[in-house]
């Protein structure tokens, strides 16, 4: 099967299994929340990031509060979501620009959003998608993983890997393919011991092992 009708068929049955929704797996009700809640994801689940952010964002409830708070008062709240030495960091410098120099807002940019602190083009990409719906793939270890599986990159560097996919996937699943894929990464493709003969696109998988 060319490499494009491949590809589209790929697409198709992932739009088949999981829907044609951009959703995201992080809770959030603004701009600023989903920046949070994105840098609290690294390196941990979005459930439990999800579960920390249920009482964060009810005790810090605007950005301005991020932007005073204490540093080492917001390490003990994001504790269990890892790394909290540099989340909570990152959170208040981010915080901070956002109020001091962008009136509030999260920018609405690429440019932008890559100079506040601990914001690269995965979490960029996932503010402009969900928040302005600019489209852009996410590149996390999921989509990494599975993209190079099947075929569609054979490059390793993640912002590589996320131009590699514009060329090959059309712009309007380029943000439920994220979704689409961390959810086939968590049931089947999974990092070890992946269920080959379970997956819906073992016949199209340049890396079947069944």
């Amino acid at each position: 099967m060319r490499v494009a009708k491949r590809t589209k068929e790929i697409l198709r049955r992932l739009d088949e299994a999981y829907g044609v929704e951009d959703r995201c797996g992080l809770d959030y009700e603004t701009d600023w929340q989903l920046l949070f809640a994105t840098q609290l994801s690294a390196q941990c689940t979005d459930a439990r990031v999800n579960v920390v952010t249920k009482d964060l964002f009810k005790k810090y409830r605007k950005v301005e509060d991020f932007a005073a708070a204490d540093l080492k008062e917001l390490e003990e709240d994001i504790r269990s979501t890892g790394f909290y030495h540099n989340k909570a960091k990152n959170m208040i410098s981010s915080a901070r620009d956002i109020v001091h120099k962008y009136g509030g807002k999260v920018p609405d940019n690429m440019e932008e959003l890559l100079t506040l602190a601990g914001v690269g083009r995965k979490t960029a990409n996932v503010l402009l998608g969900h928040i302005y719906k600019t489209p852009g793939i996410v590149v996390d270890t999921h989509v990494k993983r599975i993209s190079a599986r099947l075929g569609l990159t054979g490059e390793s560097d993640p912002v590589k890997i996320e131009f590699d996919l514009y060329k090959k996937i059309p712009k309007e699943n380029w943000i439920r393919y994220n979704f689409q894929i961390i959810t086939l990464g968590r049931e089947i493709c999974t990092a070890r011991n992946p269920k080959c003969s379970e997956c819906f696109l073992r016949d199209l998988c340049k890396s079947r092992t069944d």
